[in-house]
This record gives C-alpha cells, structure tokens and sequence, in this order.
C-alpha cells in the first residue's frame, strides 16, 4: 500500500508544496505547487511574519487539496543558516592526579558544551542559554596543562582542558515554523534540516566519508554543508545568491526586479529571451550575451560562495555539487572550480534526477529547486525528528530530538554545568621537604550520582520521552592523607666496606627536627628533612671519626696567594683506587683513608723546594762545628714561627728572606762553654786575629777563646 507524503519547503521567496507517494520500491513524485511570497514576510529563511507566510502556506495546501483531499500533516525543514558553530573550552583542576573515569571527560566536554552555548548567548545578545538546541558537538583537542595531548586518560598533570565545536538552533527558528503551520490549520508531522535534507537524498552515508561541499543557492542565501569523515562537518551561508544575479540584470538592462527575474528564468530556459525596458524598449539577448554582462556579479557570488566553503573546510573539497534555482545561474560552476582550483567536472548541478529510489512524473520540471522540497519529504520520514519531554530534577524539559538524545543533552538544555555538581576537594596541606615549599593536595570531590528512571546512569545514555533525571551533588573529597614513605617514596640503603668491616649506609628522615619513621603520616605545615649519604664525603661523616675538614684539601695562604699543602692533605681510596672525596659510591665498594698530618713550617717551604735553615761549618777551639740559622722569617699574625711551628688551614703568613748572615757570637748557640775552671781576661781570635762577638764569620773560619792570668 502506497503511503502519501505531503511536505513543504518554506524558502525566502516561496513556499513548494511538493506530494509524493512512497511505497517498498521507494517514492515518487506526484505533484507539486509552488506560490511566492506576497511581500517580504522571511528574511535568510527566517519567519517574520507569520500571518503572512502562513496565508502564503495555505495557498499552497488548498491548491494540492484540490486534487487529493484534505491534507492535515506535513513534513518541514528548519532552515540551517539558521544554525550557529562556535568554540567552547573547559578546564578541570587535576593537582597532579590522573583521570581515571571516562565519564569525567564526558563531563568536562558538556561543560565546553555549555561554555559555547554561553558564547553563543552573549554574541546573539540573550538573556539565557535556554533558546537554543544543541544539534551536535566534536571535540577538537585535549590539553594538559596546555600541552596538545591525544587522551586525557591517566595522564598527569596540574589542568585538564579540551576545546570543542558546537552548532546550536535557535527555538525561535522552530517556534515561528510551527506557528505559521498552526495558522494554517497543518500539523508538523516530521521535521528535518534544509542541509540534512538535501544532503541525506544527494549524498549516502556511504558516500559521506567523502570530503564534498552542497550548496544551495537560492533567492537571498547560499546554504553550504560539508561532508567529511562520514558526517556532516559544517554548515555555513553567505548572504548572496540568486537575487545578486537578478540585481545585476535589471541594473544592466534597466528592467525592474520582478521583470529581471522572470527574464532570467526564460533566458536560462531558452537560452535566449526578450525583455522590455523600463523606457520602452525591446531588447533580445542570449544567453552568451548575459553571461558576458554579468560575468562581474556571477563571479562576486562565485567568490563569496568559495571564500565560505575555504572558511568552514580549510581547504578545497574533493567536489562541490550545487542546487537551488541559483545554481542554474550561467558559469557559476566553472567560476567556482577555477576559484577552488578544482577540476571543471569536480563542480556541477544536481538536479532531482539524481536522487535514487525516486520515480519522477513525466509532467513535473526535475530542476535544482526541487531537490530541497523532495529531500524534505524523504529525509524527514527516513529520519525523523520530534519533540520529546524529559523531567529533570522536577524541571520539565521539550527537546529538540535531531538525534540521538543523551542524558548530557538534557543537562545542556537545563543549563546544568556538570562539574559545577562535583563535591569539593578535600583541604590540601602545604608542607616544606629538605627547604623546598610543596602542595600536597585534598582528594578530588567525588563526580555528581545521576539517576535515569531510579537507576544510575551515565552522561551519555540516551533518553526517550517521558523519562526522569534526577543529578545529586558528589561528596566532598578529604583532606591531604599521605605517609613520610608515600611523600619520599622507596630509598634503598648501600652496603659498604671500611676498615675491613660491613656497613651498611641508611637515609636518614627527620620531621620538625625529630627523627621520623616511614610510616609516620604528615600532617599541615611539618618540616621535612631527609639525606640518603651517596658520595664518599657523606658517607665518612657516618663512619669515621675524621673531621670533616680534614677531608678538604689544605689549604694556606703565604704573601697573599693561596697554597695547597699535599702532606696535609687525607687520601681517599675506593677498591683501592684514589678517589676525590665528592665520589659516589656504588653498593659493595671498599673505602680506605689514609690520614694527613697537620704540616709545619719546615713542610711549607720543602714543597716550594727551599730549605728552613741555613748552614756553615767553622772551628772552635780546634773542634769543628757546624752552625744553623733560619732561611726565612715566617710570621703569623705578627708572630714569628720557628720551623717546627704547625699551621692550621687557611692560616695567612708572611714570609720573607733572612739577611743577616753569621756573626761570632752565634757560636755560642751551638756549644757548650765550661766557664767553671775559667779565671782571669780572655780574648777572642778569628783565624789567629783578634776578634769581637759582633764581627761576621765565613765557612772555614778558625775561632778561638783564649784565657790569660
């Protein structure tokens, strides 16, 4: 049995009334009538007077009625350069804690949703979010903290963002429709989208994985939709069509606009046509003459149209089919191909010969104009879309059913944010680790518990009409809990060697000075210290009894310039190799120390190779001797060190050469004189000639005392 179809395409200019009678075999096209608009009462395919587009719509329906009855339900479409894309962002507090639940990032992504829906409010200047459906929503990217990434999922870090397109419809575009229908005295039996409507007759699902543009030029708007990916990606209009063309021949040809138009309707037909003048006079033109006229006004619409498609795809489609009664207009697929650098046979009209499982009669025109109006019909019984009622926390919700609807959906269209349902999180605690201040944050609060029909539920589980939502806050997460272990995490002690006996090295923990163990919790404002000894240097402090700046190198400074002294200087030796004291250690090693000695003067001046003393050998008295004095002077702070005076690290000495030489009484400093048995003058004698105490000596000098009565 064959079922009738009666739908109507609302345009800028008319109203088409097309019959069609569907059956297994598919459909076929029975009638049609077509009436335009008495005056402007649609603008962009926007209802502004509704009396008059419905009178215009009542037309229509008495005139089919006429031959096939009364007609009481219809099949429509919302125009889609009525549709609205924008961007939305949303951002989630992760403090270093990975997403474990996919529902989160459902979650976030509504909330980028609604952020759009928001945009979109203040950009068309509405008080609320509420006059808008959600057609649909992609996400563009993830970003933690703002870093491009593939999948949140267990991923780290301080934020968690994602940015999504959204398209929306505006209620009002809906409301208007079904109000010029209630005049009208028609109810809307299906509703579907202009795009989707031609689009789902021209273009297959199968075929939609295919990057290709539809444009529909009509009367004021070219209506633009892109397919890619096996969807429908954008939608877009430019507010220049049909009209520019007809504009462009009544100012060449000084025709008014009516005339203009249905001259250009007999010249496309023709291919050749007369018209009359606004002065009187009679012109035949063909349709080479026109297209060369005009070719500035063909070629604006052409370069509006491509400038549009480059907008919403990036780049050009792999074709570009064009309906509308302005696709007819002459060279417009050729311009569009030269402008989109695509191949002429990549750009063409479609007209209803095109659509598959469609019977045409042979009485009926099959141009471009009527591929919208029987796509109304066929898309909008293929894939209907209703309005539906939904109870959300006692909030009665009339949706918008394009699609699949979600419980998310629901919460877009109640101006729920998600995440602003999400518990607290717990207090964080700020605490101070060897110096350093760090944040350990509270737990996250819990997402909120959602009921669909009394049972839990997630965002993306689709509802039908009549259910209920219920969304419940989540509980607050707690505060910061974390062990001195979980902070540090696992630090293994060293097993080492020294002095022939097994150590074994432990990191030490201390928190607000006092000794901690690994399981000690930390609480607010604690101060945590701990060292675990890796070099040789941290390691003797635990081991050996040697100071620590015994281990340094010794270093002194003489006349201002600083000298390191080996032989104060503690050796270190790791598997009996010498090592620099800043060496790590490695599990297992042998340490040995070999102990400096706290240098002297003498050592001072041996390494700069000079010696402490000077000496020469005289005779006294026949014996020979041999007499010492110091090189230098070395001084301390003023005071003056002897040879075997030890020196400290960092001491700052003077030192200078000694330039006296030997005298005779520096003898006495080296033997001893038995005065006991002595009696009577003596005289002192250098080399046989009398001397005095003060005189100077030479190596080799013969000296003497010589007593007399």
């Amino acid at each position: 049995m064959k079922e009738q179809i009666f739908a109507l395409d609302i345009g800028t200019r008319s109203v088409t009334g097309i019959i069609l009678n569907q059956d297994k075999e598919g459909f076929e096209v029975i009638d049609f009538c077509m009436i335009e608009h008495d005056h402007r009462s649609m603008c962009d395919g926007q209802i502004h007077d509704v009396v008059a587009v419905a009178n215009t719509i009542n037309q229509v329906k008495e005139k089919l009625e006429q031959s096939y009855g009364t007609l009481t339900k219809v099949c429509v479409a919302a125009a889609g350069r009525s549709l609205i894309t924008m961007n939305g962002t949303a951002t989630l507090s992760l403090q270093n804690q990975p997403i474990k639940d996919s529902e989160i990032i459902q979650h976030l992504e509504l909330s980028a949703v609604q952020d759009a829906l928001e945009k979109v409010s203040q950009q068309e200047q509405v008080a609320n979010t509420y006059p808008y459906y959600c057609v649909g929503y992609s996400v563009l990217h993830y970003y933690i903290d703002e870093q491009q990434i593939g999948s949140l999922i267990d991923q780290r870090g301080e934020v968690a963002s994602t940015k999504i397109i959204a398209t929306f419809l505006p209620k009002v575009v809906v409301e208007s429709l079904l109000a010029a229908l209630s005049r009208a005295e028609l109810e809307m039996e299906a509703l579907t989208l202009e795009p989707i409507a031609a689009m789902d007759v021209l273009i297959p699902e199968s075929m939609r994985r295919l990057n290709v543009a539809l444009v529909d030029i009509g009367a004021g708007t070219s209506d633009i939709a892109i397919t890619n990916h096996g969807t429908v990606a954008a939608y877009g209009m430019v507010a220049v069509a049909g009209d520019e063309i007809t504009e462009a021949i009544s100012d060449t040809y000084l025709l008014d606009f009516p005339d203009a138009e249905t001259f250009k309707r007999a010249i496309v037909q023709h291919k050749e046509a007369k018209a009359q003048d606004i002065l009187g006079f009679e012109t035949t033109i063909s349709y080479k003459q026109l297209t060369k006229d005009i070719t500035s006004a063909i070629n604006f619409l052409a370069a509006n149209i491509t400038e549009e498609i480059l907008k919403l795809n990036s780049k050009p489609p792999k074709a570009v089919m064009l309906i509308g009664g302005g696709s007819l207009t002459p060279k417009i697929t050729k311009m569009i191909a030269k402008q989109l650098e695509l191949p002429e046979n990549r750009v063409a009209v479609r007209d209803i010969s095109a659509i598959k499982q469609l019977t045409l009669n042979e009485n009926l025109p099959i141009q471009p104009d009527f591929v919208t109006p029987i796509g109304i019909a066929i898309a909008a019984k293929r894939n209907p879309v209703h309005y539906i009622s939904i109870y959300l926390n006692e909030l009665t919700l009339r949706l918008f059913e394009m699609r699949t609807l979600t419980v998310g959906d629901c919460f877009i269209q109640a101006g729920i944010d998600v995440h602003k349902w999400y518990g607290r999180p717990g207090a964080a605690s700020i605490i101070t680790v060897n110096g350093k201040k760090i944040t350990l944050p509270g737990e996250l609060g819990e997402p909120p518990q959602i009921m669909l029909n009394g049972t839990v539920t997630t965002v993306d589980k689709p509802v039908k009409n009549g259910d209920f939502i219920q969304i419940e806050r989540g509980k607050d997460g707690q505060s910061a809990t974390i062990t001195l272990y979980e902070l540090i995490g696992e630090v293994k002690s060293m097993t080492v060697w020294f002095e022939n006996h097994q150590h074994t090295i432990s990191p030490t923990f201390f928190v607000n000075q006092q000794p901690a163990k690994k399981d000690d919790v930390i609480q607010d404002n604690d101060m945590i210290d701990w060292f675990q000894p890796k070099r040789l240097q941290d390691v003797i402090k635990q081991l050996s009894s040697i100071e620590y700046d015994r281990i340094k190198p010794f270093s002194i400074f003489v006349n201002g310039k600083e000298v390191q002294l080996s032989i104060g200087e503690t050796q270190f030796f790791i598997n009996q190799q010498k090592v620099d004291p800043s060496q790590l250690l490695y599990d297992g090693d042998h340490i040995q120390i070999i102990q400096g000695k706290q240098p002297n003067v003498q050592d001072l001046l041996a390494q700069e190779g000079k010696n402490y003393w000077r000496s020469i050998t005289i005779f006294f008295n026949g014996k020979k001797i041999q007499l010492n004095q110091p090189a230098y002077i070395v001084k301390r702070n003023d005071e003056r060190l002897k040879g075997d005076s030890l020196l400290n690290r960092g001491d700052k000495l003077q030192i200078s050469t000694q330039s006296n030489g030997f005298i005779y009484q520096d003898v006495f400093q080296h033997v001893d004189l038995d005065l006991s048995s002595a009696s009577g003058k003596f005289q002192v004698y250098k080399n046989k000639q009398p001397a005095q105490f003060h005189e100077s000596i030479q190596p080799g000098d013969e000296l003497e005392i010589i007593w007399s009565e």
